[in-house]
């Protein structure tokens, strides 16, 4: 089983993603809560399109 996007509501109403690894730990989340499920899905589609080519920063 390969990663996913999980999309669902908080105990706001808001919408949340989180990605979940083929273990089922959760690896990301998109951190703040969205107003509709169309603005989570962009927020997921931002991370499939920039991440692929994140640079890693030792600080």
């Amino acid at each position: 089983m390969a990663a996913k996007f999980e999309l669902y509501k908080d105990a706001k109403g808001e919408y949340r993603w989180r990605l979940k690894a083929s273990n089922g730990q959760t690896i990301a989340t998109g951190g703040e809560g969205y107003s509709s499920a169309s603005s989570a899905k962009a927020g997921i589609d931002s991370v499939k399109r920039n991440a692929a080519d994140a640079e890693i920063v030792e600080v």
